[in-house]
């Protein structure tokens, strides 16, 4: 199970910093006026969440280490099947002001669960 653990968190970590390297250099604007680039953004945070929603399955503590867990889950339904209520200007807020945090706390995480293992 702990490999399984470290695999969602390698794929939160893996698609986190997708999302800065495809914003890194844009500003709100742009970010605004470039569809592709919310989209590629979007997805990405899909795959962050249905990691997340996994491991809130397998493993609630270590879920519950992560900031925001359910919320992170919830955005990600959001992005899946709400796409007509999915505001950019929210996305871009959460790239900028919330992904930094989760990128800091995941590497600790994915160390962690390799001691363990």
């Amino acid at each position: 199970m702990r490999r399984k653990l470290i695999k969602l968190l390698g794929d939160m970590e893996q698609s986190g910093k997708a999302i800065q390297s495809y914003v890194a250099g844009a500003s709100a604007a742009e970010y605004l006026k470039n569809r592709m680039l919310r989209r590629a953004v979007e997805r990405e945070f899909e795959i962050i969440g249905e990691a997340l929603r996994l491991i809130l399955i397998e493993d609630p503590e270590l879920a519950a280490r992560i900031s925001n867990a359910r919320q992170i889950v919830g955005f990600r339904n959001v992005l899946a099947h709400g796409y007509g209520e999915v505001d950019d200007a929210t996305v871009w807020q959460i790239v900028t002001q919330r992904l930094p945090a989760l990128m800091s706390e995941v590497p600790a995480l994915i160390a962690e669960e390799k001691n363990r293992s």
